[in-house]
């Protein structure tokens, strides 16, 4: 039997000594003494940051957001039915961050960005924070480029340009949801990535606009982010977060973006559920001193970036629900002062038929002509003219049965013109058959038609100006000049609308 050597030993172990590496990981952990509500409160967590995410011993994921002397305050992004006091809770030493790409572009995504469509994983390379910061001053840009609604009523008055935030207020069921999507149907070819953001909305109220999109073929470059009415308070106050990130993706990258958050006010609720669990201070109608801020940060980061920052935009449409059009209550205040011009839509213009129900006389758009094509423009401005003289005019008339023939003929003309205006839903227009359209009812075309025949004029116009020299050259120079364009336009309108008249007179 050998012997063993004490040197032999002895060299192993040194052996052994030198290629230890010492390897040991530092975790913050922390107990829970409180749950209920899904709302946990930690105690021993005293390295936690604001906006941590911190794991739970059954997996679910927490959001630190009260960090007091004595213990965190934690918000659960999911049931949490396991926990139970006394339970471990790990620091994870993150901020809330979401996977983003170009692959997410046709999916349906929870506000944790993980696909809820059956289609499988979504395939990503790059992370974002959820709550990253607004871009500065200097790394902006004017507002210049439009943004076509496909509306005629919003892109001749109330126009929206790249990077800008326009709201979208108004009553429940006043067609809201519906501008929104008409919007996102009129970027299909140009080069805009959407995003729709639907909060605390029924499952089948998402499920109406996914058909709409997939019908008009809108998917493939839309991102839909959905928190349904059923969805924890804690996914609702991340949903437009989300949104915002999976756009700010394309945004960096020169791309243009358009994201809908549909609605704020449900998203201001969730906060305020959740601010009221944390047992924080309420102020005016139960909310949180910072709702200001939590719209506010959202809506900060829609921007239109300077050409160094590769001249790419975000433009922001939020909708918020109002109460008996009170436009003066704490959640439409806040978010009206934030965004640069609203449009309110009125139940009693939509009980009247007028559809979309768009009160022009507090509509406002703070960014105006800059973001219009000069086309535009040049027929916009008597189309809101004409429109501003017939309502004074209408509200007038009711007090006199004895009118002269110009009030007349104006009130003729304005009734044309509010008609002109209709639009069903789904079916936005090219930029070429809306100034045709203006064009047609500011200039007379309309004014000896019967209001019933106006609808079926439209219709028949805008299938006569398909593939004309006019709808071609108005699509590719978006100006309205003397000598070509305008000439186009009125000879077309012109021999149009004298078809139109020999066929009214045969019936």
């Amino acid at each position: 039997m050998a012997k063993i050597q004490p040197d032999e030993i002895s060299s192993i172990i040194r052996k052994q000594i030198s290629n230890y590496k010492k390897k040991f990981k530092i975790e913050s952990i922390g107990t829970v003494f409180q749950i209920g509500d899904g709302i946990a409160r930690i105690y021993g967590l005293n390295e936690a940051m604001a906006g941590e995410l911190l794991e739970f011993a059954d997996g679910t994921i927490g959001i630190a957001l009260n960090l007091e002397s004595r213990n965190v305050g934690a918000v659960m992004m999911g049931q949490g039915t396991n926990i139970q006091e006394g339970s471990i809770v790990r620091a994870t030493g993150r901020i809330a961050q979401i996977p983003v790409g170009s692959d997410f572009l046709g999916r349906i995504v929870d506000p944790l960005a993980r696909p809820i469509d059956g289609q499988g994983e979504i395939l990503s390379e790059e992370s974002r924070l959820l709550e990253s910061s607004a871009p500065g001053i200097i790394a902006r840009k004017s507002v210049f480029e439009s943004l076509e609604t496909g509306l005629v009523a919003i892109d001749s008055m109330i126009p929206i340009g790249k990077g800008q935030r326009e709201l979208i207020i108004g009553d429940r069921q006043t067609g809201k949801t519906a501008i929104a999507v008409d919007t996102i149907l009129n970027q299909k070819g140009k080069s805009v990535f959407c995003v729709y953001v639907a909060i605390g909305q029924k499952a089948s109220s998402v499920a109406q606009v996914v058909s709409t999109l997939k019908k008009q073929g809108a998917m493939d470059y839309t991102i839909i982010v959905t928190a349904t009415a059923d969805t924890p308070a804690t996914l609702q106050y991340l949903a437009p977060y989300t949104g915002a990130t999976l756009a700010e993706y394309f945004m960096y990258r020169g791309q243009h973006t358009l994201v809908i958050y549909d609605d704020l006010s449900k998203q201001a609720q969730a906060y305020r559920e959740m601010s009221l669990l944390l047992r924080r201070p309420p102020g005016r109608e139960a909310f949180p001193g910072d709702v200001f801020y939590l719209h506010s940060r959202l809506l900060e980061r829609a921007a239109k970036l300077n050409d160094q920052m590769g001249g790419g935009s975000m433009t922001a449409l939020p909708i918020v629900e109002t109460q008996e059009g009170d436009v003066s209550a704490y959640i439409p205040t806040n978010v009206i002062s934030i965004t640069d011009g609203q449009i309110f839509l009125s139940a009693d213009i939509f009980n009247s038929g007028i559809r979309p129900a768009i009160n022009i006389g507090i509509s406002v758009s703070r960014v105006g002509s800059a973001a219009q094509s000069k086309a535009m423009k040049k027929v916009a401005g008597q189309l809101k003219l004409e429109l501003a003289q017939f309502a004074e005019l209408e509200a007038f008339s009711q007090f006199s049965s004895d009118l002269d023939q110009t009030t007349q003929n104006q009130l003729a003309r304005g009734e044309r013109l509010r008609e002109l205006l209709k639009q069903p839903q789904a079916s936005p227009l090219s930029l070429s058959e809306q100034v045709a359209t203006i064009y047609a009812g500011t200039n007379g075309y309309i004014d000896n038609i019967p209001i019933e025949k106006i609808r079926s004029y439209l219709i028949g116009l805008r299938q006569f100006l398909v593939n004309t020299k006019y709808s071609e050259t108005l699509e590719k120079t978006k100006t309205l000049d003397d000598e070509t364009t305008a000439n186009l336009l009125k000879q077309c309108v012109e021999d149009y609308s004298k078809k139109f008249r020999e066929r009214i007179t045969e019936m």
